[in-house]
């Protein structure tokens, strides 16, 4: 009789998860409506937050959702359905850039295959359970603040250069003043603000 054990559950959690997040993957690329597309991202962030859940890594799997599923996607669903994307257009962008696709998802498909024929490649097994008192913060903080400190500042900075250039383009060519002067401002009266009108005559 087949026996169902935790370790086994495990596994084919593990992999039905990880089978989908691809699956959702491809329907991201292939997918010809824009919304499909980041709903199909949608279900790609979910089932990949499950595999980390899985592998016990609990605070990447929540940021994962909240971050990216509860933020960034409802920014992307937003700009999404805001844009009058040209289809015309956009089949001509495709069938323009075809050959280039087809070059590079065929390259990623024969690296893939030459690993995954190699004697060195073996599925990947499930973590043991972590002791009982194990953070998955504080060794995640321990690494980024002990070996990988330098690549987190520059990150930072990186990011925050970015968030700089952005407002500067945002701002730029604006021939409008939006400083406010508080000197005028209490300055006002009430004649200045309303201005009663009566229909009377």
């Amino acid at each position: 009789m087949f026996n169902i054990t935790p370790e086994l559950i495990k596994q084919v959690a593990f992999y039905g998860f990880s089978t989908l997040s691809i699956l959702a993957a491809i329907m991201v690329i292939s997918s010809k409506h824009s919304v499909r597309a980041a709903l199909f991202l949608v279900l790609t962030f979910v089932s990949t937050s499950a595999v980390w859940l899985i592998l016990e890594s609990e605070f990447l799997a929540i940021t994962l959702v909240l971050v990216y599923v509860g933020a960034v996607m409802v920014l992307f669903l937003f700009v999404v359905m805001m844009l009058d994307v040209d289809k015309a257009k956009k089949s001509a962008l495709f069938t323009r850039y075809l050959p280039v696709g087809l070059f590079i998802g065929s390259s990623i498909i024969a690296a893939l295959i030459f690993i995954v024929t190699l004697d060195t490649f073996k599925l990947i097994p499930i973590p043991e359970p972590r002791l009982e008192g194990y953070s998955h913060i504080v060794t995640l903080g321990e690494l980024l603040y002990s070996d990988y400190l330098l690549p987190f500042e520059l990150a930072g900075v990186i990011l925050l250069v970015a968030i700089i250039a952005a407002i500067t383009l945002t701002f730029r060519g604006t021939k409008r003043s939006r400083k406010q002067n508080p000197a005028l401002q209490v300055k006002v009266n009430k004649s200045d603000r309303l201005k009663i009108i009566s229909f009377d005559k």
